[in-house]
């Protein structure tokens, strides 16, 4: 008996979520298609010019957004930020530190500090972290 392999395939919006690019800001054929496994591979570790320069200025979504805040994208939103941004914008939010900026920092330095206690305490017993 031999066994029939498909081609996995995803959408291209699971493909940029994959890539950490905004989807909207990807090429035409990009959106309009779907992006197979060997793909998304190919993609990753030999990026073409449009992926490179997306990664590197943007437009970049919104957890892409958070992580180089430094904020939860919950925290982003608060802050009133629920559209895509590019690096000289991101760039520009931390030069000017807005208040909920610096709050929503704090909060996420909190919430770091707190699961890595919590982290310790069941490495300390013994147990396997709770999900």
């Amino acid at each position: 008996m031999t066994s029939h392999r498909t081609t996995q395939t995803m959408k291209p919006a699971t493909a940029a979520k994959k890539l950490g690019v905004y989807l909207e800001a990807t090429p035409a054929e990009f959106q309009e298609g779907v992006v197979s496994r060997d793909e998304l591979n190919a993609l990753q570790t030999d990026p073409p010019e449009w992926l490179r320069e997306l990664r590197r200025n943007g437009p970049h979504p919104r957890p892409v957004v958070a992580a180089r805040l430094g904020v939860s994208i919950s925290g982003l939103a608060r802050g009133g930020v629920t559209e895509a941004l590019t690096t000289d914008q991101i760039e520009a939010l931390r030069a000017e530190n807005p208040e909920w900026l610096q709050k929503e920092r704090a909060t996420q330095a909190e919430v770091r500090k707190e699961a890595a206690r919590i982290k310790e305490k069941h490495a300390e017993k013994g147990e396997a972290p709770q999900a």
